[in-house]
């Protein structure tokens, strides 16, 4: 069960089965960026081919004016 499925109450989980090392945020607020947003991230993960990606998490945030959605990618990325 992923992160998005187990929680829609806002509140952060603790996964111990889901071990990662890195993070990558993608954030927009602006219509024509949230709209691009999805294209971002696949855009990244094919450049980053070595990286097992462990977990990504969507998140939106609202104000009165703006609309904020936020793609969390957790990844594995093994030692050098």
């Amino acid at each position: 069960m992923s992160a998005n499925q187990a929680n829609t109450s806002g509140q952060v989980t603790l996964r111990r089965d889901v071990q990662f090392n890195g993070v990558k945020v993608f954030s927009a607020t602006m219509v024509a960026d949230r709209d691009q947003l999805g294209e971002k991230v696949s855009a990244w993960m094919s450049a980053h081919t070595q990286l097992k990606l462990t977990d990504i998490v969507v998140t939106q945030s609202s104000d009165e004016a703006f609309h904020c959605i936020a793609i969390t990618v957790f990844y594995r990325e093994d030692p050098r």
